[in-house]
């Protein structure tokens, strides 16, 4: 099974907002998931950016792959360098 970290879309016509989840690469943009990480609203004045840290660090220890816009929002909230910091680490 080929878990990946990628954004769910919800809210109304022409006001998404977005959870980052970890799901089965198979199931369907909004379907089923394995794990809510977080959450990303750019309708706000300034993007909204949560993620449970502890969490999205676990799932891609164990190998789960980020989407481009899911990297992206880790990126920005700090998660993906402390990742690539621990991997540089253990070499």
């Amino acid at each position: 099974m080929a878990v990946r970290i990628r954004l769910a879309r919800h809210g109304r016509k022409k006001a998404p907002f977005y959870r980052l989840v970890v799901a089965d690469s198979r199931s369907p943009r909004d379907g089923r998931y394995i794990e809510q990480l977080g959450i990303y609203d750019p309708m706000k004045d300034q993007s909204e950016i949560k993620v449970d840290e502890e969490r999205a660090m676990h799932w891609l220890s164990v190998g789960a792959t980020p989407s481009d816009t899911a990297r992206s929002i880790l990126r920005k909230s700090g998660v993906w360098d402390k990742f690539e910091a621990g991997k540089k680490k253990a070499e």
